[in-house]
């Protein structure tokens, strides 16, 4: 498999070739798998039904709790991204933009491996919602 910096050496001519779209694949799974440990420990922290009865101790544990149900419902919502994009992947649609169909490019793709859109069709899309939401 190749590198990160291999990756960035490609040539444009080269993108989503087979070394691309493995690097990418291997490192959504691993997103997807860290994610899944991380869901499964913030889950068992909500489970722990340890009693107290200092007044801080209860306040603290309902603080921690409702963390630890952000966190799943934030991981939960960014594994199931994951796995659409690796539907996309396996489906030849991984790397180019849905609005556009150009592609996303290596470097948006390393930062943020589930993007969907290109930059500029993110900074339109950005743009439509402060616009519209400055009306309501």
């Amino acid at each position: 498999m190749i590198t990160e910096e291999q990756l960035k050496k490609m040539s444009d001519d080269d993108y989503m070739n087979e070394a691309q779209l493995e690097f990418f694949h291997h490192k959504l799974k691993e997103m997807k798998a860290e994610l899944e440990e991380s869901i499964d420990i913030a889950r068992q922290a909500l489970a722990d039904n340890e009693v107290s009865s200092d007044v801080s101790d209860i306040a603290t544990k309902q603080e921690m709790q409702q963390l630890h149900l952000r966190t799943v419902e934030r991981q939960t919502k960014l594994l199931h991204k994951v796995e659409e994009t690796i539907g996309r992947l396996k489906s030849g649609e991984y790397g180019y933009c849905e609005e556009t169909g150009e592609p996303i490019g290596i470097p948006r793709l390393l930062a943020r491996p589930t993007a969907t859109l290109s930059i500029q069709a993110k900074e339109a899309q950005e743009y439509k919602e402060r616009t519209e939401g400055e009306g309501e």
